[in-house]
């Protein structure tokens, strides 16, 4: 079964107490409750910054322009059991966009220290390759999810290379 190419982006800023992420409480559909990064499905024909734009602007009312865009590595998800599930994500950094973050129908964005990410809230493979991607490193993550399709059963990330 092939994955769904889907998108992530992570929107960093200088705040008043240090280095924030913009993330948000999923408000509709998968990952209900859980504090997620702003991204969605690549559509038919679109590449993966196009898809990304279009998500940030539908969940957080901001523009990000392609060129703002660090493409910061992938996040492989696999679930075996519901592989009707698995996920391959490009994700990106931006620390420049237009508009002001807010509330959509799907998401409640919120900044927080990057250095005290919300991770009893997130999918629990977030705090194995979020935290290094926000720092910088540039990966190639393979998440393989648990049985009960929550915790992690196992992580591999490698140094991304951007291909040629």
């Amino acid at each position: 079964m092939t994955a769904d190419h889907v998108t992530l982006c992570f929107f960093l800023r200088d705040g008043d107490t240090g280095r924030e992420v913009l993330l948000g409480r999923k408000k509709t559909g998968f990952g209900l409750g859980k504090v997620v990064g702003v991204g969605g499905h690549v559509e038919p024909g679109e590449t993966a910054v196009e898809a990304v734009c279009r998500e940030v602007l539908e969940e957080v009312h901001v523009i990000v322009r392609p060129e703002d865009l660090l493409m910061a590595g992938t996040v492989d998800f696999v679930f075996p059991a519901r592989p009707e599930w698995n996920m391959f994500t490009t994700v990106f950094l931006a620390e420049s966009w237009i508009g002001e973050p807010s509330e959509s129908d799907e998401i409640r964005p919120q900044w927080y220290l990057v250095d005290r990410l919300p991770v009893t809230h997130m999918w629990a493979d977030a705090e194995h390759w979020l935290p290094a991607l926000i720092n910088g490193q540039r990966l190639a993550v393979e998440v393989i999810l648990d049985e009960d399709n929550e915790n992690v059963a196992h992580v591999h990330s490698t140094e991304w290379k951007e291909l040629a």
